[in-house]
């Protein structure tokens, strides 16, 4: 192995001209060592492919169109990548879709079915967030933001929830349901549609299919696949036994936490189910699964007394979810550090993310992390930090990451947990805290 300690800094390399017969091997070698590699290269490109984020101002994407090179949106790409397999499996929902993705897709592996997968955030089982299979499966999770899920082919879908978000694009939760609405006429009548049967949102889309409808829930009785008798481990991991179409199917095991699990764990088991997935490699998969990056994921330790987690969580109901799963975790006083993502989720959903933050012990609130917005709705974090001092708990507003860190480091006692909650750059805090208690 050559020594590549000089070169490891650079950990994401983009490359103009990539399709240069020299830069193009540069690209490989340097993508075998490890490295995140992506370029350009306009003499080379019969079509551009290009993500929501980018602006139709962006210098690439004007060259492209001087040099009359097509342009294509990444979920229209992706729609058209769903075409090539005959069995694509969509995982939808407001909630769960990363952790339900992985999951189904640990089964299909573990059932040697080799499909190909897409989810959204690294998987340590296929050492990355894809992978290339020689099989008709196709594993995707399927956005509802801007509606782009509606540009794919599934064969079959999973629903987990249907849930008040992303309204800086639908304006109302009439909208983001009749989104879901088209999403399923998209199945083709040998179809499959497993649907949460505890969501009466979920339940109306059956109306909307002739595919087949599978349903799964712990609060329905008349749900295809129920769990009963949840106990919670130490580690907050729950045991269940699954009754399928009431007679017992199995006994389960997660090394995830939170409820919230049972129910994503009972949406993979009814789909994997479907596809006639051996009961033993979908148990075992479960068993094996320890989640994906940033859902409740444990970073290491404050002096070797305090634990740190981070967790994507960035919506009310999620905040809810990992609050809960935290309660079922042994510890002393818990601490959120929570990052609000965007300034439209946090002005439509203000009083939401104040109850679900006052479900902590101790509350930290840094900056609105913009992302694609511009602050045009007048909110701060000071607005969510006082309306949670309306509901009788303390919070603390603090914008800088080393104050931030340096309070907590302050504070925290034995035994405590901290997790860092949002889509955006509060990742970087869990890694801080450690460090700087080495």
């Amino acid at each position: 192995m050559p020594n590549i300690d000089k070169i490891k800094k650079y950990k994401n390399v983009h490359m103009i001209g990539i399709g240069g017969v020299s830069m193009s091997g540069i690209g490989a070698i340097l993508k075998n060592w490890g490295l995140n590699v992506n370029g350009s290269d306009t003499s080379n490109s019969d079509v551009v492919v290009y993500s929501a984020a980018v602006k139709k101002d962006d210098p690439e994407m004007l060259e492209a169109n001087k040099l009359n090179i097509p342009t294509i949106e990444r979920a229209d790409f992706l729609g058209e990548l769903t075409r090539c397999y005959k069995d694509t499996l969509c995982i939808s929902g407001t909630h769960g879709k990363t952790t339900t993705t992985s999951m189904i897709s640990l089964c299909f592996l573990e059932g040697l079915q080799d499909p190909s997968i897409q989810v959204g955030a690294f998987l340590k089982q296929i050492d990355g967030n894809y992978k290339v299979g020689n099989s008709e499966h196709f594993i995707i999770e399927a956005c509802e933001y801007v509606e782009s899920f509606l540009k794919f082919s599934p064969k079959a879908e999973v629903i987990l929830n249907i849930d008040n978000d992303h309204l800086d694009y639908f304006k109302t939760f009439e909208n983001i349901k009749k989104a879901f609405i088209k999403y399923v006429k998209l199945l083709p009548t040998d179809g499959i549609l497993v649907i949460n049967g505890d969501d009466n949102n979920c339940l109306e889309l059956s109306n909307y299919t002739n595919a087949k409808v599978v349903t799964y829930g712990i609060k329905n009785e008349k749900a295809n696949f129920i769990a009963k008798n949840i106990t919670f481990n130490s580690d907050g991991f729950a045991q269940f036994d699954v009754y399928h179409n009431s007679e017992l199917f199995d006994k389960i095991e997660l090394s995830v936490p939170g409820i919230h699990n049972v129910l994503n764990a009972l949406a993979c088991i009814a789909l994997c189910t479907e596809y006639n997935i051996d009961k033993k490699a979908i148990k075992s998969a479960l068993s094996k699964f320890t989640g994906a990056h940033r859902r409740f994921e444990y970073k290491g330790k404050i002096d070797g007394k305090v634990s740190v987690y981070d967790d994507y969580g960035h919506h009310p109901t999620e905040i809810i979810a990992t609050a809960y799963s935290l309660m079922n975790k042994k510890y002393h006083k818990s601490w959120v550090v929570f990052q609000p993502h965007t300034y439209s989720r946090t002005k439509n959903l203000l009083d939401d993310f104040a109850k679900a933050l006052s479900l902590f012990d101790h509350i930290i609130v840094l900056d609105i992390y913009a992302a694609r917005e511009k602050n045009t709705y007048g909110i701060t974090s000071k607005d969510l930090v006082k309306q949670i001092h309306t509901l009788g708990k303390t919070a603390e507003y603090i914008p800088d990451f080393n104050d931030c860190v340096d309070y907590i480091k302050n504070h925290v006692e034995n035994n405590d947990i901290v997790i860092t909650l949002g889509a955006g750059t509060v990742t970087e805090i869990g890694p801080m805290l450690i460090e700087k208690n080495k």
